[in-house]
């Protein structure tokens, strides 16, 4: 039998209805959207502070195997390496040093601690182009990955950026001032932090107490101007690892606070974390190859991660006080710190 069609009785969205749906979903994924950044910020911090509690691992175990800490750079002499047909200079930094105890065994075989092995040494710099290890590197850095080390003896080396640095010592030490080739003699070199140039410390030298001293700090973001910018330096960012890359340790045989060249991979604490108004230059020890003086930094909001002298980590705010900070990155002052 045929029925004649029936009409819904449903109607279409008005103009009005379907403004009012897209805006409260434009509301929800504006609320969404900072909540999810918020969580890709703390995986990023937590990924960054788990790598540096790896490097405190590795650098115990490094005292465990040798009944001292590494250099936080080093010239290629006794104990660190033989002179070579370029003599002592430009040996390597501590980031070398400790490759067999975070897993780069096979890299750390390979190397050669003999003719400038942190920089003049071809084995040494073909072994690092274009390597990437991920340990040395927070996943939040804004830092490109790999910068030019065209000083390299093979031709143009790419090295990655890392994002930690060694605390070399503060400037309320006896400093001395740097009379490299290079760093204008404005940057300060000192001597009081466990990772010093040409140091072997031990733990029973820590006199402060190694949960009070800073051992490695997060160096993850770029140094920026009065106005918040960035400075990016010829080398794509300025660090403390300076053009030449994460490998260079020290080109004199000078000691701690004595040495008076360019320290590369380590900082003398002259600066508040994420300190604001600096430059590519000498006379703040922020020069690009390389000044002694880089300040920690992160993009981690408010503050920067430290590994201490005991493998602890902290997250330290940007406020801290500089003569707190500077107090914590010395080893044996005795410095009487306020409650931290």
């Amino acid at each position: 039998m045929f029925r004649p069609p029936t009409h819904s009785n449903r109607r279409g969205f008005t103009l009005i209805e379907l403004l009012v749906v897209i805006a409260i979903i434009a509301i929800l994924i504006g609320l969404l959207l900072p909540a999810v950044q918020k969580v890709r910020d703390a995986a990023a911090r937590s990924s960054c502070q788990n790598n540096m509690k790896q490097l405190g691992i590795a650098l115990h175990s490094f005292h465990d195997a040798n009944s001292r800490m590494p250099p936080g750079g080093a010239q290629d002499q006794t104990p660190f390496g033989t002179n070579g047909v370029n003599g002592g200079a430009w040996g390597s930094s501590w980031k070398v040093y400790i490759l067999p105890h975070i897993e780069q065994t096979p890299i750390f075989q390979q190397w050669q601690f003999t003719g400038g092995s942190g920089w003049q040494n071809t084995n040494n710099t073909n072994i690092v182009n274009r390597l990437t290890i991920k340990t040395y590197r927070c996943p939040a850095s804004t830092f490109p990955d790999f910068h030019s080390n065209n000083c390299a003896p093979s031709g143009n080396s790419m090295q990655m950026f890392t994002t930690y640095v060694g605390v070399a010592g503060t400037t309320t030490d006896t400093p001395t001032s740097g009379s490299g080739c290079c760093n204008g003699g404005g940057d300060i070199n000192g001597g009081s932090g466990i990772l010093c140039m040409n140091c072997t410390t031990k733990m029973t030298s820590i006199t402060d107490g190694t949960s009070n001293t800073i051992l490695v700090g997060e160096q993850s973001d770029h140094i920026r101007d009065i106005n918040g910018q960035p400075v990016p330096g010829p080398w794509g960012a300025l660090t403390s690892q300076g053009p030449h890359g994460w490998i260079m340790g020290a080109g004199s045989p000078l000691i701690g606070g004595q040495y008076n060249d360019r320290p590369f991979n380590t900082t003398t604490v002259r600066w508040m974390i994420n300190q604001r108004g600096l430059s590519d230059s000498s006379s703040s020890g922020t020069a690009d190859n390389a000044g002694s003086n880089f300040p920690f930094s992160s993009v981690h909001t408010g503050g920067a991660n430290m590994l201490m002298g005991d493998g602890s980590l902290r997250f330290m705010s940007s406020s801290t006080p500089l003569l707190v900070l500077q107090g914590l990155s010395s080893k044996d002052r005795g410095e009487v710190l306020p409650n931290q």
